[in-house]
């Protein structure tokens, strides 16, 4: 069979005509410049969640389930505006404390961006003092209370990071106080806006009332008298660094002293706010269970898992403030 060629109708000399191959070449260029951009952008995305990755469950979703049960929360749009906030302010404080800590990681957790090579000490304080300016950029959009507290989270997270009270027991419980309460005050202010309270252009009131004040200070005490969980899983890390933290000063009372302070809190709480005998008897058995956990079993990989235990009996405390304002927990 002969087979037919049907020649092309576009001529020869256009095919290959200067403005052809000038057009391929800027599609090209285009098609480079977006595919090197995408890359650029999700290195850094990666990078900026490897900041904040180990404390998703130690800040994020504590503070979140607290601002929630505290507020309470009035919508969708009211959460999501707390997410970034917390984010944001999150991603400050982690950029801040490893910037500094570059040592430690090396010992702990290899993978932060430090210590992986994917960002240099010099470029990761440039990149606090932005994050900071952005910070407080978002904090305005709200009110200037939040403005304060942004400052209140900035100025602790200096003392503890540049002024050394990392390294110092009473000190470093402090700035942990300072910071949770930050953190809780911004979220329960945000998370309490309602959807037509959307940030200062309506006129919005942001005051905290007397539970969620109330909740503060008690998380801010509380905090205080465990924040020690976070550090049992560190001590070689801090240790490398010349830290004095609890577990390393005191290694059988700090353990001794987290049992009785978990037990001791789940039962203040419970009859604080008033839930029912179910409620109360389950936080108080999770309290117990954490703190013999930490009593108990004492190897590294049995203390991270305490302390992701912990951390899930601290989001059940952070719910009771809730019972005040719906009676949930009566049962």
């Amino acid at each position: 069979m002969t087979r037919i060629v049907i020649p092309s109708l576009t001529p020869h000399y256009i095919n290959n005509s200067p403005w052809s191959i000038s057009v391929n070449l800027t599609f090209s260029r285009v098609e480079d410049f977006l595919l090197k951009f995408f890359s650029a952008v999700m290195y850094h995305l990666h990078t900026a969640i490897l900041f904040t990755w180990t404390d998703y469950k130690t800040i994020f979703l504590p503070i979140t389930t607290f601002a929630c049960a505290t507020a309470p929360v009035q919508s969708f749009s009211s959460l999501l505006q707390c997410w970034i906030w917390i984010w944001f302010h999150l991603l400050l404080c982690n950029v801040s404390n490893q910037a500094r800590s570059c040592e430690e990681d090396k010992v702990n957790r290899p993978w932060r961006p430090l210590p992986a090579g994917r960002i240099t000490e010099s470029q990761a304080i440039a990149l606090r003092w932005a994050i900071v300016v952005l910070c407080l950029f978002w904090s305005s959009i709200y009110d200037q209370d939040l403005v304060l507290t942004t400052m209140g989270l900035v100025a602790t997270t200096f003392i503890y990071d540049e002024l050394g009270a990392a390294s110092h027991i009473v000190g470093k419980n402090f700035c942990n106080i300072g910071g949770y309460a930050s953190f809780e005050i911004g979220a329960t202010t945000i998370i309490g806006t309602s959807l037509r309270e959307l940030p200062r252009f309506a006129g919005a009131n942001h005051a905290m009332d007397f539970v969620s004040v109330t909740a503060v200070i008690i998380s801010g005490i509380l905090i205080f008298t465990t924040i020690q969980a976070q550090d049992f899983p560190d001590v070689e890390g801090d240790k490398a660094l010349g830290r004095l933290t609890f577990p390393i000063y005191a290694p059988e009372f700090s353990r001794a002293f987290t049992l009785f302070a978990t037990v001791a809190w789940s039962m203040f709480l419970s009859w604080f706010w008033g839930v029912g005998p179910v409620s109360s008897a389950f936080l108080v058995m999770f309290g117990a269970y954490v703190g013999i956990r930490y009593y108990h079993w004492r190897t590294l990989e049995a203390d991270k898992k305490s302390y992701l235990i912990f951390n899930i009996w601290l989001m059940a405390a952070h719910v009771l403030p809730l019972h005040a304002r719906t009676s949930v927990l009566a049962f």
